[in-house]
């Protein structure tokens, strides 16, 4: 979990203001951060998701297109030279990409965009986006973590093994984030999520930027 990068080559860090608020989910795997994002924008109109591209294989139902834009490695790698993400990592040894594009014209359009990354991923965007909201998720402890990921069946025992060992190296950085949610009941999680969204929403930086037309008249700006 070391390879990253948040610039294409020659690229340096520039903070990127937009009228649109940007949140950055993060969590170790089976915290239930994927439930959490999916269940959040199932409430939330305003808010719409950018599919990550990545290496790996889908699991069980994933679609192309849906959870994540499957792709093979030497198609990523060349993504990464044009430029094309604004962040990717090596994660569990496969490649998650988030695609700059995409990201950019809905931010730019006023749009509230959600990144569900790791944290590697999370760190760099904050490096560009000042106004990054930052999210982690983490697990009531380590025994229900390891209890849901055996639950998922999913993975091979060995694999569980390696996903809890960088389950500690993950948790680890989420003094780094802004929020801090514990799912140890969906419901009041997926409240604390729901809360966090519109608190930002109401900040005086994110409504100016978003309404920019009514702090000038009301010579706020």
């Amino acid at each position: 979990m070391t390879e990253a990068s948040a610039l294409p080559p020659g690229a340096t860090p520039a903070a990127i203001e937009t009228p649109g608020n940007l949140f950055v989910v993060a969590a170790p795997s089976g915290a239930g951060k994927s439930s959490l994002v999916k269940a959040l924008l199932e409430l939330d109109s305003h808010l719409s998701v950018s599919i990550s591209h990545t290496t790996r294989k889908p699991r069980g139902q994933e679609q192309h297109g849906r959870e994540y834009w499957f792709v093979d490695e030497p198609t990523f790698r060349g993504m990464v030279e044009r430029g094309e993400f604004f962040e990717w990592a090596s994660v569990h040894g496969n490649l998650y990409g988030t695609s700059r594009p995409a990201v950019e014209q809905r931010l730019a359009a006023g749009e509230d965009v959600v990144l569900e990354i790791d944290f590697q991923g999370a760190l760099q965007i904050k490096q560009l986006f000042a106004h990054a909201v930052l999210i982690f998720i983490l697990p009531p402890s380590w025994d229900e973590l390891r209890q849901r990921l055996m639950r998922r069946g999913e993975d091979q025992p060995t694999v569980i093994e390696q996903r809890m060992a960088n389950a500690r190296l993950e948790v680890a950085q989420a003094r780094q984030f802004d929020f801090v949610i514990i799912n140890a009941l969906f419901e009041t999680a997926l409240f604390d999520l729901k809360t966090v969204v519109h608190s930002q929403r109401l900040r005086y930086a994110a409504q100016m930027r978003n309404r920019t037309q009514v702090f000038s008249a009301l010579g706020l700006a």
